[in-house]
This record gives C-alpha cells, structure tokens and sequence, in this order.
C-alpha cells in the first residue's frame, strides 16, 4: 500500500456504449465526486470515439475527470471498480469490448506502479487519442510520470475519431 500523505490530484479515464452513454457518463462523474476523501475538480466534455481494438461495437462516448483525492492508488481503484457494478459492468477478462462503464485510472500524483491489477500511469494511455483528446481539454500541461507532456502526446495519435458532443 502506498501511504497518500497529501491528497493527491488524479484523472480517470471514462467510457461507455452501452444503455445510454451519455446517462451512464454524467452519472458517473457525480459518483466520482461522492467518492470518499475525493472531490471532483474538473471534467471534460463529452466526445463520440470510435470503438478500439474490437471496432464491431457501437461507437463510444469518453471523458476525463481530474479528481483530488486522500485515497491510495489502490483504494481508489477499488472504489471506481465499485461505480463500474453499480453501473452493471462485469469484468470477464474480455478486452476492448463493449460495456456500460469503463473507469480507467490513468495518473494518481506522481506514482508508478507496475503492479498485479494495478498499472500506472495507465499502460496504454499515449496510444490512445480517446483519452488524449479529453485529457488535454482538461490539462493540456500535464506532466504524466516517466511517459511526457499531455499536450506533446496529443501530436503522436490520429485524433480524427475524437468528435465533442456537448
């Protein structure tokens, strides 16, 4: 467990395409405020993706919330893993398919973990224009651990699919 002395600023990642997106999505961005020791300092705004890696689904809607919170990585996670069943998200082990609620922790402070269950900063988070885009309509300056700048990642990925909706 890594002790957070100080609450720490974080951003998830948020995704659905399923029963409703943009209810799931607003939804869960008041969740994430209610989140014990956690309050909600910005979000972006929504954008339609197209679906990653399985493509035949229907199309996404994602966001990016930057959160501060008192929780450690790990106690965080657990608690957006909870939103995602409320939500009815079960995780089978299927990747990239399609789902109601996907809370992706993708920074917490300056941490680095490489961890069973527990990757961050997100493994896979400058490959992906979906996270990109919002991230850098919220904090185009940031700084993610030992990957680069938010703003310069953005220039490395097609964004042509990452369209606002409101």
């Amino acid at each position: 467990m890594i002790e957070v002395s100080r609450p720490a600023r974080a951003w998830i990642g948020l995704g659905s395409n399923l029963d409703d997106p943009l209810r799931q999505i607003g939804r869960a961005f008041d969740e994430l405020g209610a989140i014990a020791r956690t309050r909600l300092l910005r979000r972006s705004r929504l954008y339609r993706t197209a679906p990653w890696g399985v493509t035949d689904q229907p199309a996404f809607v994602n966001a990016v919330a930057e959160i501060l919170t008192g929780l450690d990585p790990r106690d965080l996670l657990a608690a957006l893993l909870a939103i995602e069943r409320r939500h009815g998200r079960h995780r089978d082990g299927t990747r990239w398919g399609p789902r109601t609620l996907d809370l992706d922790l993708l920074v917490h402070g300056d941490c680095r973990i490489n961890a069973p269950g527990l990757a961050l900063p997100h493994p896979r988070i400058a490959e992906r224009a979906f996270v990109l885009v919002p991230l850098a309509e919220v904090d185009p300056g940031l700084c993610i651990p030992g990957v680069g700048v938010v703003r310069t990642l953005l220039g490395h990925v097609d964004v042509g699919d990452c369209v606002g909706i409101d």
